[in-house]
């Protein structure tokens, strides 16, 4: 086990759980967002290029071992193709709601780090999202993933992440 793709809608805990399982497993993790947001772009939420995005992608799965992890699932072929497992976390709108609202108010009383450009306006147009994401973009996605269903593990709660791994090292 040392290609893992986790997807998720914003607030289910991917960060969190990549961030574990790559000290874990010792296997470097990347966030698909860094990958997709222009952070270099004077203007919040300008996108990368997809020619530059699909180069970083592929340099990325070049690599032995890695866990990615984000929102992400259209141009994500190649990494759904190579991953050993395919994580998708199903967490409950509300709690990722109120993750969402955290995250926000930790960022901007900088006890968390960030390079966003953050304001209530994103705040609100990202729970609007967020709401829509399981009947919308989540559907897409597993569709897409459906020919690795042999690999796509679907969780509801954090913790089952890690009984998985409890199981499978045991296994």
């Amino acid at each position: 086990m040392t290609k893992i793709h986790i997807i998720g809608g914003p607030g289910s805990g991917k960060t969190y759980i990549a961030n574990k399982i790559s000290k874990i497993l010792k296997v470097p993790k990347y966030e698909l967002d860094h990958l997709f947001w222009d952070h270099d772009s004077e203007y919040f939420g300008s996108q990368t290029l997809p020619a530059i995005r699909q180069e970083k992608l592929g340099k990325i799965l070049a690599q032995e071992k890695w866990v990615i992890e984000g929102v992400y699932y259209s141009w994500l072929e190649d990494s759904f193709h190579q991953a050993d497992y395919i994580l998708v976390l199903k967490t409950n709108v509300y709690v990722r709601d109120w993750r969402i609202v955290k995250r926000f108010l930790f960022r901007k009383f900088k006890l968390q780090k960030s390079s966003r450009k953050e304001n209530l306006r994103t705040l609100f147009d990202l729970i609007k999202w967020n709401h829509n994401y399981d009947g919308n973009n989540l559907v897409h996605a597993i569709k897409l993933m459906k020919k690795h269903k042999d690999k796509v593990i679907i969780l509801t709660k954090n913790e089952d992440v890690f009984k998985l791994f409890r199981k499978r090292k045991k296994g």
